[in-house]
C-alpha cells in the first residue's frame, strides 16, 4: 500500500483535505497529514516512509530528500516550485510536479483587490482614485496574468502584456496589447502586475532603472516572489519618487523600513495569501492528488518540472 504525506505548514481547507483523502482512499493508499508543524525536523521525520508527498509553501530541501528513503514524487500544490530542491530530487530519482492554473483566479483577484484597496486609501473616508482608464502592464502572461488582464478589462483598464514565452497572437486575441520588450511595458504603464518566477535569470531583475521608467502614479503589484525584486533599487525609487507605490503579498525584507518611511504608499499582506481561498485550496489539492495517482498507477509525468 503506497503512503502519501500531505505536509502543509499552511493547511488546506478541511473540505480540500477530505476530498484529497477520498481520492487516495479510492486508490487504496494510506494518507498521513502533517499540518501546522512547528519545525522543519518534523517534516524530515514524517517523510521517511512516504512514497508520495503533497506540499504547499513547505521547504523540500536536500535534507528532506535525503531522509525520504521511499519517495517517488513530490507535488507542489500551486504554480511556483522554488521551495523544492530540484537538483537533489533529480539525483535521487524523485519526480517533482506543480499544479499550474489551479490557484490562478485566487491570485488574480488578490492582485486587483490590493489595487482597489490602496487606491481607496485603505477604505478610509478620504477621496481616492479609480482604475478605469489607467494602463496596466502584465509582466508574464501565464495563467495568472491572463486572468488579471480579464478582470482589469472589466474595470475599464487598458491592458498591456510582455511575455517572450507566449505567442503574441494569444495575447492579442485576448484583447491585450502585446509589448515587444519589458522596457516598453514598464515605460507605458502606471500599474505593473508581476508574475515572473524566481530563477537564476529573474532574481533581482526588477530594480531601479526599470521601475523608475514607469509613468507618474507608478504602482508595482507583486504576487509572484519577493526574490525577483532588487530591494536596494526599490528603496531608491521610493526615495526619489513620491508618487511610487508597492503592493505585495510577499513582503520584502525591507518591509518595516518602507512602511515607516512611506506611509500610505505600500501594502503587504501578513503572509503570502494569493492561494488562500477555499476554491483554490480545493482545486490545487484535488489536482495534486489526481496527479499522484496517475503517476503511481500509469507513470504519467505531465507537469513534471525536473
Amino acid at each position: 500500500m503506497a503512503k502519501v504525506l500531505i505536509a502543509t505548514v499552511k493547511p488546506f481547507s478541511a473540505e480540500a483535505v477530505e476530498e484529497v483523502k477520498s481520492i487516495f482512499k479510492e486508490a487504496g493508499y494510506e494518507v498521513e497529514v502533517l499540518a501546522k508543524y512547528p519545525d522543519q525536523s518534523d517534516l524530515v521525520a514524517a517523510v521517511s516512509d512516504a512514497e508520495a508527498m503533497i506540499i504547499r509553501s513547505d521547504k523540500v530541501d536536500r535534507e528532506v530528500i535525503e531522509a525520504a528513503g521511499k519517495l517517488k514524487i513530490v507535488i507542489r500544490a500551486g504554480a511556483g516550485y522554488d521551495n523544492v530542491d530540484l537538483e537533489a530530487a533529480t539525483e535521487k530519482g524523485v519526480v517533482v510536479m506543480n499544479t499550474p492554473g489551479q490557484n490562478s483566479n485566487a491570485v488574480a483577484e488578490l492582485a486587483l483587490g490590493m489595487m482597489v484597496f490602496l487606491n481607496r486609501n485603505g477604505f478610509n473616508p478620504a477621496a481616492g482614485t479609480e482604475l478605469r482608464g489607467k494602463k496596466l502592464g502584465i509582466h508574464a502572461y501565464g495563467a495568472v496574468g491572463r486572468i488579471v488582464g480579464m478582470i482589469a478589462k472589466g474595470f475599464g483598464m487598458k491592458v498591456y502584456a510582455y511575455d517572450p514565452y507566449v505567442d503574441p497572437v494569444v495575447i492579442k486575441n485576448d484583447g491585450v496589447v502585446c509589448e515587444e520588450s519589458v522596457e516598453s511595458l514598464y515605460s507605458k504603464c502606471q500599474y505593473i502586475s508581476l508574475h515572473i518566477p524566481a530563477n537564476a535569470e529573474t532574481r533581482g531583475s526588477v530594480g531601479f532603472d526599470i521601475l523608475n521608467s514607469m509613468p507618474k502614479g507608478a504602482t508595482l503589484v507583486n504576487t509572484a516572489r519577493k526574490e525577483v525584486i532588487d530591494e536596494e533599487g526599490l528603496k531608491k525609487v521610493f526615495a526619489e519618487r513620491d508618487d511610487f507605490r508597492y503592493l505585495s503579498d510577499i513582503a520584502p525584507d525591507c518591509r518595516d523600513e518602507l512602511t515607516e518611511l512611506y506611509a500610505g504608499r505600500t501594502f503587504f499582506t501578513p503572509k503570502k495569501m494569493g492561494a488562500q481561498t477555499a476554491e483554490a485550496n480545493l482545486n490545487a489539492g484535488v489536482a495534486a492528488a489526481k496527479q499522484i495517482v496517475n503517476f503511481l498507477e500509469k507513470g504519467d509525468t505531465t507537469f513534471k518540472v525536473n
